[in-house]
Protein backbone atom coordinates (compact mmCIF):
# COMPACT_ATOMS: atom_id res chain seq x y z
CA UNK A 1 0.00 0.00 0.00
CA UNK A 2 2.89 2.37 0.66
CA UNK A 3 4.00 2.08 -2.97
CA UNK A 4 0.42 2.53 -4.19
CA UNK A 5 0.09 5.71 -2.13
CA UNK A 6 3.42 6.92 -3.47
CA UNK A 7 2.39 6.36 -7.09
CA UNK A 8 -0.94 8.11 -6.59
CA UNK A 9 0.75 11.08 -4.96
CA UNK A 10 3.34 11.22 -7.74
CA UNK A 11 0.67 11.28 -10.45
CA UNK A 12 -1.31 13.77 -8.34
CA UNK A 13 1.70 16.09 -8.15
CA UNK A 14 2.51 15.75 -11.87
CA UNK A 15 -1.05 16.45 -12.94
CA UNK A 16 -1.43 19.26 -10.40
CA UNK A 17 1.73 21.02 -11.53
CA UNK A 18 0.53 20.80 -15.14
CA UNK A 19 -2.92 22.14 -14.26
CA UNK A 20 -1.94 24.95 -11.91
CA UNK A 21 1.06 25.91 -14.02
CA UNK A 22 -1.16 26.50 -17.05
CA UNK A 23 -3.75 28.26 -14.84
CA UNK A 24 -1.05 30.70 -13.72
CA UNK A 25 0.16 31.11 -17.30
CA UNK A 26 -3.35 32.07 -18.43
CA UNK A 27 -3.90 34.52 -15.56
CA UNK A 28 -0.45 35.98 -14.96
CA UNK A 29 0.90 36.06 -18.54
CA UNK A 30 -1.57 35.46 -21.37
CA UNK A 31 -4.56 37.53 -20.21
CA UNK A 32 -2.49 40.64 -19.34
CA UNK A 33 -0.68 40.27 -22.68
CA UNK A 34 -3.99 40.21 -24.56
CA UNK A 35 -4.76 43.57 -22.93
CA UNK A 36 -1.76 45.23 -24.61
CA UNK A 37 -1.65 46.68 -28.13
CA UNK A 38 0.60 43.87 -29.40
CA UNK A 39 -1.47 41.28 -27.57
CA UNK A 40 -4.64 42.59 -29.15
CA UNK A 41 -3.12 42.09 -32.60
CA UNK A 42 -2.02 38.55 -31.74
CA UNK A 43 -5.16 37.53 -29.85
CA UNK A 44 -7.05 36.01 -32.78
CA UNK A 45 -4.11 33.93 -33.98
CA UNK A 46 -3.27 32.77 -30.45
CA UNK A 47 -6.91 31.91 -29.72
CA UNK A 48 -7.03 29.76 -32.84
CA UNK A 49 -3.56 28.22 -32.58
CA UNK A 50 -2.16 28.22 -29.06
CA UNK A 51 -5.18 28.33 -26.75
CA UNK A 52 -6.86 25.05 -27.84
CA UNK A 53 -3.68 23.08 -27.15
CA UNK A 54 -3.13 24.82 -23.82
CA UNK A 55 -6.74 24.15 -22.83
CA UNK A 56 -6.34 20.43 -23.62
CA UNK A 57 -3.47 20.11 -21.15
CA UNK A 58 -5.30 22.42 -18.74
CA UNK A 59 -8.54 20.47 -18.51
CA UNK A 60 -6.98 17.01 -18.50
CA UNK A 61 -4.44 18.13 -15.90
CA UNK A 62 -7.43 19.15 -13.81
CA UNK A 63 -9.17 15.82 -14.41
CA UNK A 64 -6.18 13.67 -13.41
CA UNK A 65 -5.46 15.87 -10.39
CA UNK A 66 -9.07 15.47 -9.24
CA UNK A 67 -9.20 11.72 -9.92
CA UNK A 68 -5.93 10.85 -8.15
CA UNK A 69 -6.79 13.12 -5.21
CA UNK A 70 -10.17 11.44 -4.86
CA UNK A 71 -8.56 7.99 -4.89
CA UNK A 72 -6.09 9.02 -2.17
CA UNK A 73 -8.90 10.29 0.07
CA UNK A 74 -11.05 7.18 -0.52
CA UNK A 75 -8.11 4.94 0.34
CA UNK A 76 -7.50 6.92 3.53
CA UNK A 77 -11.14 6.48 4.51
CA UNK A 78 -11.54 2.87 3.40
CA UNK A 79 -8.23 1.03 3.69
CA UNK A 80 -6.78 3.10 6.55
CA UNK A 81 -10.09 3.61 8.34
CA UNK A 82 -9.33 7.27 8.99
CA UNK A 83 -12.47 9.05 10.30
CA UNK A 84 -13.85 12.10 8.53
CA UNK A 85 -13.71 13.97 11.82
CA UNK A 86 -9.94 13.55 12.17
CA UNK A 87 -7.59 16.51 11.95
CA UNK A 88 -5.92 15.14 8.82
CA UNK A 89 -9.20 14.68 6.95
CA UNK A 90 -10.43 18.12 7.98
CA UNK A 91 -7.28 19.78 6.67
CA UNK A 92 -7.15 17.76 3.47
CA UNK A 93 -10.87 18.13 2.76
CA UNK A 94 -10.67 21.89 3.17
CA UNK A 95 -8.15 21.95 0.34
CA UNK A 96 -9.96 19.21 -1.60
CA UNK A 97 -13.26 21.12 -1.50
CA UNK A 98 -11.67 24.11 -3.21
CA UNK A 99 -9.81 21.80 -5.60
CA UNK A 100 -13.11 20.12 -6.53
CA UNK A 101 -14.76 23.48 -7.22
CA UNK A 102 -11.76 24.44 -9.34
CA UNK A 103 -12.10 21.19 -11.32
CA UNK A 104 -15.83 21.81 -11.81
CA UNK A 105 -15.15 25.39 -12.95
CA UNK A 106 -12.68 24.08 -15.54
CA UNK A 107 -14.97 21.47 -17.04
CA UNK A 108 -18.40 23.09 -16.69
CA UNK A 109 -17.70 26.85 -16.91
CA UNK A 110 -14.31 27.61 -18.49
CA UNK A 111 -14.11 24.90 -21.16
CA UNK A 112 -17.68 25.30 -22.55
CA UNK A 113 -17.21 29.08 -22.69
CA UNK A 114 -13.82 28.81 -24.36
CA UNK A 115 -15.24 26.48 -26.99
CA UNK A 116 -17.55 29.32 -28.04
CA UNK A 117 -14.65 31.80 -28.05
CA UNK A 118 -12.43 29.53 -30.15
CA UNK A 119 -15.22 28.71 -32.61
CA UNK A 120 -15.95 32.42 -33.00
CA UNK A 121 -12.27 33.25 -33.64
CA UNK A 122 -12.07 30.54 -36.32
CA UNK A 123 -15.32 31.70 -37.91
CA UNK A 124 -14.28 35.36 -38.05
CA UNK A 125 -10.85 34.45 -39.42
CA UNK A 126 -12.61 32.54 -42.18
CA UNK A 127 -14.68 35.56 -43.12
CA UNK A 128 -17.83 34.70 -41.17
CA UNK A 129 -19.93 36.79 -38.82
CA UNK A 130 -18.88 37.26 -35.21
CA UNK A 131 -20.89 35.44 -32.54
CA UNK A 132 -22.42 38.18 -30.36
CA UNK A 133 -22.31 35.89 -27.30
CA UNK A 134 -18.56 35.18 -27.57
CA UNK A 135 -17.39 38.24 -25.63
CA UNK A 136 -19.70 37.52 -22.69
CA UNK A 137 -18.72 33.85 -22.65
CA UNK A 138 -15.06 34.80 -22.70
CA UNK A 139 -15.60 37.16 -19.77
CA UNK A 140 -17.36 34.40 -17.83
CA UNK A 141 -14.48 32.02 -18.50
CA UNK A 142 -12.00 34.67 -17.37
CA UNK A 143 -13.93 35.27 -14.15
CA UNK A 144 -14.04 31.55 -13.35
CA UNK A 145 -10.32 31.27 -14.14
CA UNK A 146 -9.50 34.14 -11.77
CA UNK A 147 -11.68 32.46 -9.11
CA UNK A 148 -9.66 29.28 -9.58
CA UNK A 149 -6.44 31.26 -9.18
CA UNK A 150 -7.80 32.72 -5.94
CA UNK A 151 -8.80 29.26 -4.65
CA UNK A 152 -5.45 27.73 -5.62
CA UNK A 153 -3.68 29.72 -2.88
CA UNK A 154 -5.65 28.38 0.14
CA UNK A 155 -6.07 25.00 -1.58
CA UNK A 156 -2.32 24.47 -1.73
CA UNK A 157 -1.91 25.75 1.84
CA UNK A 158 -4.31 23.18 3.29
CA UNK A 159 -3.06 20.36 1.07
CA UNK A 160 0.41 20.97 2.51
CA UNK A 161 -0.97 21.44 6.05
CA UNK A 162 -2.67 18.03 5.88
CA UNK A 163 0.68 16.27 6.31
CA UNK A 164 3.01 18.99 7.53
CA UNK A 165 0.95 20.99 10.06
CA UNK A 166 -0.98 18.51 12.26
CA UNK A 167 -0.91 20.93 15.22
CA UNK A 168 -3.35 23.20 13.38
CA UNK A 169 -6.28 20.89 14.19
CA UNK A 170 -4.78 19.03 17.15
CA UNK A 171 -7.92 19.20 19.31
CA UNK A 172 -9.89 17.06 16.84
CA UNK A 173 -7.62 14.09 17.45
CA UNK A 174 -8.31 14.16 21.20
CA UNK A 175 -12.07 14.53 20.86
CA UNK A 176 -12.26 18.32 21.13
CA UNK A 177 -12.86 21.24 18.79
CA UNK A 178 -15.95 22.67 17.14
CA UNK A 179 -15.93 20.82 13.83
CA UNK A 180 -19.54 21.51 12.84
CA UNK A 181 -19.19 25.24 13.36
CA UNK A 182 -15.92 25.25 11.43
CA UNK A 183 -17.48 23.61 8.39
CA UNK A 184 -20.48 25.95 8.42
CA UNK A 185 -18.25 29.03 8.44
CA UNK A 186 -15.73 27.58 5.98
CA UNK A 187 -18.47 26.63 3.52
CA UNK A 188 -19.93 30.13 3.71
CA UNK A 189 -16.54 31.72 2.97
CA UNK A 190 -15.85 29.39 0.04
CA UNK A 191 -19.39 29.66 -1.36
CA UNK A 192 -19.24 33.46 -1.39
CA UNK A 193 -16.31 33.40 -3.79
CA UNK A 194 -17.55 30.46 -5.88
CA UNK A 195 -20.80 32.36 -6.42
CA UNK A 196 -18.75 34.97 -8.24
CA UNK A 197 -17.69 32.37 -10.80
CA UNK A 198 -21.22 31.05 -11.33
CA UNK A 199 -23.57 34.02 -11.10
CA UNK A 200 -21.94 36.42 -13.53
CA UNK A 201 -20.55 39.94 -13.08
CA UNK A 202 -21.67 42.47 -10.51
CA UNK A 203 -20.99 40.77 -7.17
CA UNK A 204 -18.75 42.63 -4.68
CA UNK A 205 -16.43 39.63 -4.29
CA UNK A 206 -15.55 39.89 -7.99
CA UNK A 207 -13.93 43.31 -7.68
CA UNK A 208 -10.50 42.02 -6.51
CA UNK A 209 -10.46 39.63 -9.48
CA UNK A 210 -10.14 42.51 -11.93
CA UNK A 211 -6.34 42.43 -11.54
CA UNK A 212 -3.60 39.88 -10.93
CA UNK A 213 -2.56 41.68 -7.75
CA UNK A 214 -6.12 41.78 -6.46
CA UNK A 215 -6.62 38.08 -7.18
CA UNK A 216 -3.45 37.13 -5.30
CA UNK A 217 -4.33 39.38 -2.36
CA UNK A 218 -7.84 37.92 -2.19
CA UNK A 219 -6.40 34.38 -2.23
CA UNK A 220 -4.06 35.20 0.64
CA UNK A 221 -6.93 36.74 2.61
CA UNK A 222 -9.12 33.66 2.12
CA UNK A 223 -6.18 31.51 3.26
CA UNK A 224 -5.78 33.61 6.41
CA UNK A 225 -9.52 33.52 7.17
CA UNK A 226 -9.70 29.72 6.86
CA UNK A 227 -6.48 29.34 8.84
CA UNK A 228 -7.87 31.51 11.64
CA UNK A 229 -11.09 29.48 11.67
CA UNK A 230 -9.19 26.21 12.01
CA UNK A 231 -6.82 27.64 14.61
CA UNK A 232 -9.61 29.18 16.69
CA UNK A 233 -12.07 26.29 16.50
CA UNK A 234 -9.93 23.17 16.06
CA UNK A 235 -6.44 23.91 17.47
Amino acid sequence: MEFTYFLLRWFHFLAGITWIGILYYFNFIQTPFFGTALGGEAKSAMTRGLVPNALWWFRWGAMFTFATGLLIILMKLGHDGMPLSSGYMTRILTGALMGTLMWANVWFVIWPAQQVVIANANNVAGGGQADPSAAARGARAGLASRTNTLFSIPMLFFMAAATHYPALTASLDVGGGHLGLYWILALVVIAIFEAGALLGPGLPTQKPLASVKGTIHAGVIVTIVLFVLQFALLH
